[in-house]
């Protein structure tokens, strides 16, 4: 983990969007609420060291959803907006790497190692961390930089967002991603 900034890491930050304020929506209770605080502290320590920034957004095909491109929701949430020449990409399913020109746009700026953090842990955020493991990226996921929504069963059973949450970060630990919170992440910045 030495040399983190060297390697200058690209952060993603999937899915920021206003359409994940409306709970109900998605399931209901979410856990992690201080996820957007700690997704604020990394693209301010990002832009601080000048490292890149990748904002994805999910723009839905699914009739009525909220981040649908014609939806308020589809919005990026007003602390994350991009700035500069920050590339915004837009995918229509759970994976920024499909549809996308994320991974060639990573390969042509020379990055290997990618730190995300967003919405949500079991959905976008866990598939692009997969995908991104799988194409021999160095990940790093920010476990207190990402959140989900309780989720029901086939049985009718409900699971609440932090079993959810939990799972699918332990089921990413190692195999995927080099799972750390926000501040071991500075430290490993501001320590390199």
């Amino acid at each position: 983990m030495k040399n983190l900034k060297s390697k200058k890491p690209a952060l993603l930050l999937i899915d920021v969007q206003k359409g994940f304020d409306k709970h109900e929506h998605w399931g209901g209770n979410r856990n992690n609420l201080n996820a957007e605080e700690n997704m604020e502290k990394l693209l301010h320590l990002w832009r601080q060291h000048e490292l890149p920034v990748f904002h994805i957004k999910h723009c839905s095909l699914e009739l009525g959803s909220p981040l649908a491109k014609s939806d308020e929701g589809n919005n990026f949430k007003d602390f994350i907006v991009p700035q500069n020449d920050e590339p915004v990409i837009e995918k229509e399913v759970n994976s920024a790497f499909i549809g996308t020109n994320l991974q060639n746009d990573l390969k042509n700026k020379n990055i290997d190692t990618l730190v995300l953090a967003g919405l949500t842990t079991d959905h976008c955020v866990s598939t692009t961390t997969r995908m991104a493991g799988n194409f021999g990226f160095n990940t790093y996921l920010i476990e207190d930089a990402v959140a989900t929504f309780d989720k029901v069963g086939t049985d009718g059973t409900v699971y609440s967002a932090q079993l959810i949450h939990d799972t699918a970060i332990a089921s990413l630990k190692d195999e995927f991603a080099t799972i750390v919170k926000t501040e071991e992440l500075q430290q490993l910045l501001e320590n390199d």
